[in-house]
């Protein structure tokens, strides 16, 4: 496996975090950002998972919520780019894709969207 320590994957996110453009950074409200090793069981393979409401449907009653959450996982991510026969570079970039896919989910933009955008 591609190896990588947790530390060095948290540094990949938060630097594709900080390419986020400054005008759409400021747009994000309530949402946290997280780096967990595995997702759930039933999805092995998932690379990243928004959860919340998306800014396009959030109303009024909108108000004293816990933030909305995105989580980035190492494990699936590292083994997808090692299967593909990628190195450091590729895991930088298909952390940044999956950050950028998950904040898109938290502006409302759905995966379909996001296929065609070259997102998904």
């Amino acid at each position: 496996m591609l190896e990588m320590t947790r530390e060095e994957f948290e540094e990949l996110v938060a630097e594709a975090l900080d390419r986020i453009p400054p005008e759409l950074t400021r747009l994000m409200d309530n949402v946290a950002v997280f780096v967990e090793d595995e997702p759930p069981a039933e999805d092995p393979e998932l690379l990243g998972l928004y959860e919340g409401t998306p800014l396009t449907e959030r109303g009024e009653w909108y108000a004293g919520v816990l933030p909305d959450r995105i989580t980035v996982y190492r494990g699936p991510t590292l083994r997808m780019c090692e299967r593909d026969g990628g190195d450091r570079q590729m895991v930088v970039e298909e952390v940044e894709i999956t950050v950028v896919h998950e904040i898109a989910h938290h502006f409302g933009i759905d995966d379909e969207r996001l296929h065609d955008l070259g997102y998904a």
